[in-house]
């Protein structure tokens, strides 16, 4: 995936966005429902220009990160040899926000969208893909797994991407699974958790146990 056809879907996304708030605009409220919490209650509310506004500003930031990271990246931790496996998770980011984006803006124009499901589906497909791609991704200072034993050794940035994909995969499937099952925000609180701990922890167990065998 060249830089050019990453920002070429990127302006795919940005259109689809605004043309989806034009078609709909006319059957929206003057206040936007933007945010629901566990029980799938509206807590929060927007105009609508923000509505389709706010995606539209993070897809954009996404993009540009997409093209400017590889360029500043320094030497030795250069995105370049696996720019194809960072624009793909750059783009699946921003399809989540895409997917997030419509289903605000179809459920102000009063078409029938559990934001809640979707939400947790598009994030659960989220954590799949980056889990198939993690153990792709060589030592930089963007994305994956930066600790400071993984940036300090390609053999502990290794292991852990390659553990870490397999914990992105089965969180992503049991996001996918609670969505449809209805769970509760105990045992997504748990998922999270996990996936946002162990790896860091465990990086620091391989590093400690290579330091030993390599004093």
């Amino acid at each position: 995936m060249t830089p050019v056809r990453t920002l070429l879907l990127s302006t795919l996304f940005l259109v689809v966005l605004l043309a989806a708030f034009l078609w709909l605009y006319p059957h929206m409220p003057a206040r936007v429902p933007t945010h629901w919490n566990a029980q799938g209650q509206i807590n929060g509310y927007m105009s609508p220009q923000w509505a389709v506004g706010t995606p539209m500003i993070i897809i954009a930031l996404i993009a540009v990160l997409a093209v400017l990271l590889p360029v500043i990246s320094p030497r030795g931790y250069d995105i370049k040899p696996f720019v194809a496996v960072y624009s793909t998770i750059m783009l699946a980011t921003q399809v989540v926000v895409l997917v997030a984006g419509l289903g605000v803006l179809l459920n102000a124009a009063g078409h029938t969208v559990r934001m809640p499901l979707v939400g947790m589906l598009a994030a659960g497909a989220l954590l799949m893909v980056m889990g198939n791609y993690m153990g792709k991704l060589r030592k930089n200072f963007f994305i994956g797994i930066r600790t400071p034993w993984t940036l300090a050794s390609d053999a502990v940035w290794e292991r852990t991407h390659r553990m870490g994909g397999w914990l992105f995969m089965l969180a992503g499937l049991a996001m996918v699974a609670m969505a449809f099952a209805g769970s509760s925000l105990t045992l997504l609180i748990v998922v999270v958790a996990s996936i946002v701990l162990i790896p860091p922890a465990y990086s620091y167990v391989v590093y400690r146990r290579i330091e030993k065998k390599n004093p």
